[in-house]
C-alpha cells in the first residue's frame, strides 16, 4: 500500500511516498513553499519520477503552512505532530527534537510512541530562522551552504548579541567593518541560532536523545554549537528536511490501517 505526504512549508515543499509505512520510496524537495508554485511542482515531480499516478495512493496527507491549500489531499494534520512521527520514524530513541524552519523555531518532546507530548514555538520573529541566516550569509556575502563550514573554521570567539534580524544584520555590518574575519562572523551567528534553539529545547523539556530537523539541519556549524550548547551530541538524518512529510505519510498509512479495522 502506497501513501504520500507532503509538508508544504513556507520556503520549501516536500514530498514523500512511502510503501506499507514501513520503507521510503521516493522524496523530493523543491525550494519553494506555500503561496508558490512549489507546492504543484513537487507533486508532479515526485510522480513523474516514480511513474505513478494519484490513483495509485490509498491516502495523500499534507502538513506545514500551507496544507490548506493543497488540491486533492485527503486529510490535513498539523506539522507539529507530523515533525514529531516522522523524526520518530528516522530515529526511535528521539525524544527532544528541534525544527528550524524557514520562519520559524518549533520545539517539540516526544514519547516512545512517535507521538508529541510537548511543545513550544517562535513564530512571532524571524530570529534564529532559515530566513535569519539567508540575511546573515548575503551580508557576508557567502553562499548560504557554506555559512556552516565557515563557522567551524574561526579562530576567535565572537558573540552576535541582537537575535533581531534587523539589529543583527547592522551589528554584522558594524563586525565586518571592523575588517573581523569572516569565520569568527559566522560562527558568532551560528552559535547565536544554537543558543537560541536550545533555549526553546530547555523550555520544552529537555529529555535525551536530541535532534536537529529542516533544512538548517544541513548547516554543519548549527548541529556543532547546538550540540556544544546541549552538552550532547545532537543527532542529525540526512532526511532531517522530510521528516513532516514523512510523517504526514505516516498518518495516512495508520488511517487507511485503521479504516480497515487494523490496529497500528
Amino acid at each position: 500500500m502506497l501513501t504520500m505526504g507532503c509538508d508544504v512549508g513556507s520556503t520549501s515543499s516536500k514530498a514523500v511516498i512511502l510503501q506499507d509505512g514501513k520503507e521510503i520510496v521516493a522524496s523530493r524537495v523543491v525550494p519553494l513553499g506555500t503561496g508558490t508554485k512549489g507546492p504543484a511542482i513537487v507533486y508532479r515531480e515526485i510522480l513523474e519520477s516514480t511513474g505513478l499516478k494519484r490513483e495509485d495512493f490509498a491516502m495523500l496527507v499534507t502538513t506545514g503552512y500551507g496544507r490548506l491549500t493543497f488540491e486533492g489531499s485527503d486529510k490535513q494534520i498539523s506539522e507539529l505532530s507530523c515533525h514529531a512521527r516522522g523524526m520518530s520514524f528516522l530515529n526511535p530513541n528521539i525524544r527532544t527534537l528541534v525544527d528550524i524552519g524557514g520562519q520559524d523555531i518549533k520545539a517539540l518532546r516526544i514519547n516512545e510512541q512517535g507521538a508529541l507530548v510537548n511543545f513550544v514555538m517562535n513564530d512571532k520573529c524571524a530570529a534564529g530562522t532559515g530566513r535569519f541566516l539567508e540575511v546573515m550569509a548575503r551580508v557576508l556575502d557567502v553562499p548560504i551552504d557554506d555559512l556552516g563550514d565557515i563557522s567551524l573554521r574561526s579562530k576567535e570567539q565572537l558573540v552576535i548579541s541582537n537575535t533581531c534580524t534587523v539589529f543583527a544584520e547592522s551589528e554584522v555590518v558594524s563586525h565586518l567593518s571592523k575588517d573581523i574575519p569572516i569565520e569568527d562572523i559566522a560562527a558568532g551567528i551560528a552559535r547565536s541560532v544554537a543558543n537560541r534553539a536550545a533555549s526553546l529545547m530547555g523550555r520544552v523539556g529537555l529529555e535525551e536523545e536530541f535532534a536537529l530537523s529542516g533544512g538548517v539541519s544541513k548547516n554543519t556549524g548549527i548541529v556543532h554549537f547546538l550540540s556544544e550548547a546541549l552538552g550532547k551530541p545532537v543527532y542529525v538524518s540526512e532526511m532531517g528536511q522530510l521528516a513532516g512529510a514523512i510523517g504526514a505519510a505516516l498518518f495516512g498509512y495508520s488511517s487507511v490501517m485503521k479504516k480497515r479495522g487494523v490496529k497500528r
